[in-house]
């Protein structure tokens, strides 16, 4: 089996370390757009655009440390190190994952400065294959290569999403994506409207009090995270337009602002797969996915790490297994048909619960229930649930006191308990 795996991040690299082993696969391309692996946790000043015309791919910013403890973020084969700190830094994630790939001998596997330009599936072929089609990005050479596998592992935070606020477009102050945050210094002496409360929204509008004269974090969470934030940090509803310089909310109030900062999230983008893979991506829901996973129509295309609030690395390796073992034969995927029919139970059975099409992804909660079913399924040991537990008990931590909670420190006992030692908050 000849396998092209798209990225080299940390999915990817997962995805490249499982596929070396496996005597089924006789040759194995990992095609990685920037010049290093990593994928977001690579740190780059550069915004924008790369030397080459293309959209930078990380959102990384200088001061960025996990929000989840190191013991649920490493894999499972191959935890990260032992140290002092549960969060760390995001230049020790990157040392983490080149520790990873070299010690699994994935790095002379990866072409870097390859840029996919197209994934389509071979016309006419007796056997499903694929043509990837990918520019050397020093050379500009383009070449076409067949493929009998394909792993898309490009990541879910390169691609901005941007809200519909009425007046965004004609706001006159500045308007900026977290994608492009880098440093705090940007915001010296003004006043900064933050929208959005996800973890990196609420990590910046904390980090940028030291510089603004006043920060508005606006958003829509049905609790209230329990923080106590600088004096100059203000929460908000959701807001209802800007007009010139002004924002107005949807409690009646208004602000005086420089800086509209969004926090928003971002799209799932596939910009290389042509429409005949039939996956489609709507309201940032990427389907027909079955286990959020496999492609259904093309059953030879697997996405890894689509779920979002999850232990990414784990969940990584997890899904990796699943679907390496359905191309050893250890176990048959169900007919296409049976995915489609357990795809659409399965959004009704989220939307039944409240969650949205756009949070069609979207675990939390639902994570420890999505690790059992994928090792059930495919006879692959699934995740402890001490690492659910842990996730669980870190993010709830985060928004109890963001300003401290990096403070803790987790040991786990076995597969299912843990302890936290709290640590003085700051």
């Amino acid at each position: 089996m000849r396998v092209c795996i798209v990225g080299a991040g940390a999915a990817g690299l997962c995805a490249a370390r499982h596929l070396l082993i496996e005597p089924c696969v006789t040759e194995l391309d990992v095609l990685e757009q920037s010049s290093q692996l990593g994928g977001t946790w690579v740190y780059t000043e550069t915004v924008g655009y790369d030397d080459f015309g293309l959209p930078i791919h990380t959102s990384m910013y200088k001061s960025l440390r996990t929000n989840l403890p190191k013991e649920i973020m490493g894999f499972p084969d191959f935890p990260i190190p032992e140290s002092e700190r549960s969060y760390l830094p995001a230049k020790d994630m990157l040392a983490f994952l080149q520790l990873y790939a070299e010690k699994h001998g994935v790095s002379e596997h990866v072409k870097f400065k390859h840029h996919v330009q197209l994934i389509i599936p071979k016309q006419g072929a007796t056997a499903e294959l694929w043509d990837v089609t990918y520019k050397d990005l020093m050379t500009g050479v383009t070449t076409t290569k067949e493929y009998d596998y394909v792993f898309v592992c490009n990541g879910h935070y390169n691609t901005p999403f941007i809200p519909n606020i009425p007046g965004l477009k004609e706001f006159e102050g500045d308007v900026m994506h977290s994608h492009d945050y880098r440093v705090p210094d940007i915001f010296k002496g003004k006043q900064v409207l933050v929208i959005g409360a996800g973890p990196s929204g609420m990590d910046i509008a904390l980090e940028i009090t030291s510089m603004t004269e006043k920060v508005i974090l606006s958003h829509h969470l049905k609790e209230q995270p329990r923080s106590v934030f600088p004096s100059n940090l203000t929460q908000k509803p959701d807001v209802e337009k800007l007009e010139g310089r002004t924002a107005y909310f949807k409690d009646g109030s208004q602000e005086e602002i420089d800086v509209v900062f969004l926090s928003t999230g971002y799209l799932y983008n596939f910009p290389f797969l042509h429409e005949s893979c039939n996956i489609v991506v709507e309201d940032n829901c990427v389907e027909p996915l079955y286990k959020h996973l496999v492609n259904i129509q093309h059953p030879t295309m697997c996405f890894i790490g689509v779920p979002y609030y999850v232990c990414a690395f784990s969940m990584f390796d997890l899904q990796v297994r699943y679907y390496v073992r359905s191309m050893n034969g250890t176990f048959k995927l169900p007919s296409r048909q049976e995915m489609t029919r357990h795809w659409e139970q399965e959004k009704s059975e989220r939307a039944s619960r409240g969650y949205t099409r756009r949070q069609a992804h979207m675990m939390g909660p639902d994570q420890a229930e999505y690790y059992v079913s994928l090792g059930l399924e495919s006879g692959t040991d699934p995740l402890p649930p001490v690492f659910t537990a842990v996730h669980n008990d870190s993010s709830q931590k985060f928004l109890d006191n963001i300003a401290g909670f990096r403070n803790d420190i987790y040991k786990l006992i076995d597969d299912n308990n843990f302890v936290c030692l709290s640590k003085l908050y700051i």
